[in-house]
């Protein structure tokens, strides 16, 4: 008896392996908001990282965080390293492309609570005296994030935390 459960118990993790291997190599969560603000208004509160600590969802998560600039002050070469409690943990970001004021590409980099490396992007499609700001992330879908995507919905986490984070950035924006 034992021995059945060993192999079912076998098989299974082999049927999950093997499942989350076939899935995409890739991946990309986006999501976007329409803010009353002018681009120019609301780039430099993206390639400025002084002012992320307004908007972004991980800044009130662990107030003591420790944080260090470097790099040039805003734009390209803009570099911002965070170490925090285990929900924010520690990375780097360092942005990599700047079209004023229609887009920003930022290398991202996370130590903990795991390694990965992803890129992340921000859009703003000029709309008159506002505009429409799309906030990606994407890149490669290691093994375990793979197996982990099998039992939380990294679509849904992710988004939810883009979502808090482009809200406060509309309510900064238009105040």
């Amino acid at each position: 008896m034992f021995l059945y459960i060993v192999i079912i118990l076998a098989v299974l993790i082999a049927a999950i392996l093997g499942y989350a291997a076939s899935r995409p190599n890739t991946f990309r969560h986006e999501r976007s908001i329409h803010i009353n603000a002018s681009p120019s208004k609301i780039y430099p509160l993206i390639t400025d990282f002084h002012h992320w600590a307004g908007w972004s969802p991980w800044e009130k998560l662990d107030p003591a965080m420790k944080k260090t600039y470097s790099g040039s002050a805003g734009g390209k070469g803009a570099v911002y390293e965070w170490e925090g409690n285990n929900k924010v943990g520690s990375g780097r970001m360092e942005i990599t492309d700047a079209h004023e004021p229609s887009k920003v590409v930022i290398d991202l980099q996370f130590l903990k609570p795991f390694k990965a490396h992803n890129t992340a992007e921000f859009l703003i499609h000029s709309k008159g005296d506002s505009a429409d700001v799309t906030w990606a992330m994407y890149g490669k879908s290691m093994f375990m994030m793979k197996v982990m995507g099998l039992f939380m919905d990294m679509e849904k986490m992710i988004g939810k935390d883009f979502e808090t984070g482009l809200a406060n950035m509309k309510a900064v924006a238009e105040a």
